[in-house]
């Protein structure tokens, strides 16, 4: 939701989200790319203590990955349909998983 918030807003600077329904879902796949691939998390991900990681040795996604992961993310599907280990499709398609920082 935070994330979603972001993308809203930043994509009022250059577009009208109510009319261009696209630039919110574009911001979110760039925001997706660059923030899990650089840093393992959104700002969304910081601000709730978890990261998204590469399945099942915990290294970083990497830029390509997240990219996909972000494309997925948008068409809302692979988020609703889970395996037991509570990972998406989307997360599935990639080799991530998403991962709590408290411990």
């Amino acid at each position: 939701m935070i994330d979603w918030l972001l993308c809203l807003l930043a994509s009022g600077l250059f577009a009208n989200p109510r009319l261009q329904p696209w630039a919110p879902v574009a911001v979110l796949v760039a925001e997706y790319t660059f923030f899990v691939g650089f840093f393992g998390q959104t700002p969304g991900m910081f601000v709730v203590r978890i990261r998204c990681v590469r399945y099942p040795d915990g290294g970083p996604l990497g830029v390509a990955r997240a990219f996909v992961r972000g494309l997925l993310l948008a068409l809302l599907v692979p988020a609703l349909i889970m395996d037991r280990d509570q990972r998406g499709l989307h997360d599935r398609a990639v080799g991530s998983i998403m991962v709590s920082q408290r411990a």
